[in-house]
């Protein structure tokens, strides 16, 4: 692999590390009368029935 190429997946590989981070820290605050399962801002997008809406 080119070292441009092994830059882009280490860079990939943090942005998924601090996303799952993320997401972590949200799912252990306990929500009130939430809708139940994810929390639908996990990507910084609101999902509604599997769709991520981006606003």
């Amino acid at each position: 692999m080119t070292p441009a190429a092994e830059r882009a997946l280490a860079e990939a590989a943090e942005r998924r590390a601090a996303i799952d981070a993320r997401a972590a820290e949200i799912a252990a605050r306990r929500e009130t009368q939430g809708r139940g399962g994810l929390e639908p801002v996990r990507y910084a997008d609101w999902e509604v029935k599997g769709l991520a809406v981006d606003f």
